[in-house]
């Protein structure tokens, strides 16, 4: 049965820090592409960072590059995702996402998603 577990979510005043670490079983982890999406409330649901199988390449979306830190570690089926100088823009709910093949932003192309952790920053 595959899992995709998140935790780390919770409330935070602008500049501040979360960390989101995600669990995974069930599935072969270290040959997947693993991401963290999110969608605030009235959006649409957007990736934010991706790293590869393998190499562990990652990928940012522009809003967090310098700010967000994806890293994975393979022997624990971990995800995590590592978030400083947080802004109120940043409130959304946070889904962890695997998927079986080269990394992609798309939300469908991935083969599992988690239930989601809410992250909310207040101003």
């Amino acid at each position: 049965q595959v899992q995709l577990v998140e935790s780390g979510g919770g409330s935070v005043q602008a500049g501040g820090s979360l960390r989101l670490s995600c669990a995974a079983s069930g599935f072969t982890y270290v040959n997947y592409c693993m991401g963290w999406f999110r969608q605030a409330p009235g959006k649409e649901r957007e990736g934010v960072a991706v790293i590869s199988s393998g190499t562990g390449h990652p990928y940012y979306t522009d809003s967090v590059k310098g700010r967000f830190t994806i890293s994975r570690d393979d022997a624990k089926n971990m995800l995590s995702l590592q978030m400083n100088s947080l802004k109120p823009e940043d409130t959304a709910m946070y889904y962890c996402a695997a998927r079986s093949a080269s990394c992609s932003w798309q939300w469908g192309d991935f083969n599992y998603h988690g239930q989601g952790t809410q992250v909310t920053v207040s101003s």
